[in-house]
């Protein structure tokens, strides 16, 4: 009998000490409706070219705050002018809040302009179409689940550079966005920024400047989702709407597939893009946010 009261304690220890293990193994995986996200690009690429200060831009943020709003999200449009090689263009920047249990912030990026050509009808179906599309789906799904950091998902205007990529002449609306929070001591805790995924033939390298802990949580996530095949192992570097914040100091990542042969052409169209490069992104990104968070709130006693 006193070695049947020794064991069932211990059993309960060890138990009590495998559980939070083994509800991490199990735990479902996020869902994400990558058919919802391709929708979307596909209304987007009805309107045809959108590059910043045109009429296709406002129709593309008339879509977007509309799909926002029915879906019962918080958004606000900031409206700027930019000095560009073409003049003083009129942008905006579209931010939708999802708030959480405390008042810091993870921002969730991406543009939804499209570059501006002279020579052809470019109607970015992945490159400002694919992330369009997928931070509406994911807005709607971190509006339908609890959690503990706030959330703003932007959508950035004049990433595209007008001309030629100059540190004047690109990422109008995250270097205005970047400078305003600064100047009101309002930066995110962590910003993620998701551009060039909707690529049918997907291959996500890791961004060579992006902040390393969140690259191993997000491909952490990807491993542990079984999507190690579109989440690869090599780096590169890649300047994106994440550099305005990461040089004020803020981690941040950025996920591209730059691998893409229609970029800027007139080839980039619907038919280059999928539901379940959509999807493979939307989960692993959704899956990789309680570990952000986790790696987020354990450095402010050291780095993660």
């Amino acid at each position: 009998m006193s070695r049947l009261r020794i064991a069932l304690p211990l059993a309960a220890i060890v138990l009590t000490w495998l559980l939070p293990l083994g509800a991490q193994e199990m735990r479902l995986a996020p869902v994400f409706d990558g058919g919802a996200a391709l929708r979307h690009i596909e209304r987007l690429v009805t309107i045809g070219p959108r590059p910043a200060g045109s009429p296709g831009a406002v129709r593309a943020r008339t879509y977007i705050v509309g799909e926002l709003r029915r879906a019962g999200v918080s958004v606000r449009v900031e409206s700027f002018d930019a000095a560009t090689p073409h003049g003083r263009l009129p942008m905006a920047n579209i931010v939708a809040t999802v708030t959480g249990r405390r008042k810091d912030v993870i921002l969730i990026g991406g543009h939804y302009d499209t570059k501006w050509f002279r020579e052809i009808e470019f109607v970015g179906a992945n490159d400002g179409g694919s992330s369009a599309g997928l931070l509406i789906e994911l807005a709607r799904r971190l509006h339908a689940r609890p959690h503990e950091y706030t959330y703003w998902i932007v959508w950035f205007d004049g990433e595209e550079a007008r001309e030629s990529w100059t540190a004047t002449d690109s990422l109008y609306g995250s270097r205005r966005m970047a400078a305003e929070l600064d100047k009101a001591r309002q930066l995110p805790s962590a910003v993620i920024v998701a551009d060039m995924i909707g690529d049918r033939n997907l291959g996500i390298q890791r961004e060579a400047a992006s902040t390393p802990w969140m690259n191993d949580v997000i491909w952490a996530s990807a491993a542990r989702l079984g999507y190690t095949a579109h989440f690869l192992p090599d780096s590169l570097a890649v300047e994106d709407d994440h550099a305005p914040f990461m040089r004020l100091g803020i981690p941040a990542a950025l996920l591209i597939d730059f691998d893409f042969p229609p970029w800027h052409t007139a080839a980039d169209t619907l038919d280059k893009v999928s539901a379940q490069s959509l999807e493979i992104v939307g989960k692993v990104l959704l899956d990789a946010l309680p570990g952000i968070e986790e790696g987020l709130s354990r450095s402010r006693g050291g780095r993660p």
